[in-house]
């Protein structure tokens, strides 16, 4: 009766780790995927960045031409 106490607690045992490893190999595949969501959202991100550098750079451009334009009015103004 002890040999089949220890079988049970061995298998108890086998069981467990057999879990553990199923666990461990899928917290593996959802870092890999978190990673990877990750990587695609950092590109995301650096997609954005450049084309917020780029319409703020856009409407410098256009606020520059608007203050431009109203010298020219001023001008236009002063003289007549």
């Amino acid at each position: 009766m002890f040999k089949t106490e220890e079988m049970d607690q061995f298998q108890a045992l086998e069981a467990k780790v057999d879990s553990l490893i199923k666990f461990t190999l899928s917290l593996k595949k959802e870092k890999e995927s978190l990673l990877e969501k990750l990587h695609i959202q950092e590109g995301r991100i650096a997609d954005l960045t450049s084309e917020l550098e780029t319409l703020k750079g856009s409407r410098d451009k256009a606020k520059q031409r608007v203050l431009s334009l109203l010298e020219k009015l001023e001008q236009i103004e002063i003289t007549h």
